[in-house]
């Protein structure tokens, strides 16, 4: 039936006026009392573009790495640099500056943000080693270290863990029993 039009009223029918199949007996119901229908979009549906998407997209181009090394946290209520980076931009052309220098102002800022915030980091690691205590954990981690810290733990577990290092041996044993018996 999905090669017909209409919906499941009109398909029945249509199938009951050609004697393809018996009248059902919740037609008579149905057509008492149809069910409700909800309009549809008649066009397809336009995307949804902000003003500052283009400068986004030219920031992702020109900063490969930033996705990795800024991670996105979705819970935060900060957004993330390359909108920050479309936004500045967008405000210095509202300001008259024109949007080459506005993006190279507001890559400049972006890069020195960067750059202080790894010597903040850096002199706070400096302090806790002259205090004699361990360093704190990096503030501004990227994706990628945040990852590897995750799986860092499954990846030693399937090494040192004996219940783990139990289930590899099996699957060996069973792999080259498979293996002998192949040949």
């Amino acid at each position: 039936m999905s090669y017909m039009k209409g919906n499941l009223m009109s398909k029945t029918r249509k199938l009951v006026k050609g004697l393809a199949v018996k009248e059902p007996l919740w037609l008579k119901s149905m057509e008492k009392a149809p069910p409700a229908t909800f309009p549809r979009a008649e066009s397809k549906l336009k995307p949804i573009s902000f003003p500052e998407d283009t400068y986004v997209t030219k920031f992702d181009q020109k900063h490969l790495n930033a996705k990795f090394e800024d991670s996105i946290k979705i819970s935060s209520f900060d957004p993330p640099p390359a909108r920050v980076f479309a936004w500045r931009v967008l405000e210095l052309k509202e300001q008259g500056v024109d949007e080459e220098l506005a993006m190279s102002v507001a890559d400049m800022e972006y890069l020195s943000g960067r750059k202080a915030k790894k010597k903040a980091y850096a002199r706070l690691k400096q302090i806790a080693k002259l205090q004699g205590k361990t360093p704190p954990p990096n503030p501004y981690p990227s994706a990628v270290n945040e990852i590897q810290a995750e799986e860092r733990k499954l990846v030693h577990d399937r090494f040192y863990n004996p219940q783990t290092r139990k289930i590899l041996d099996k699957l060996k044993d069973e792999r080259t029993a498979w293996m002998m018996d192949r040949k």
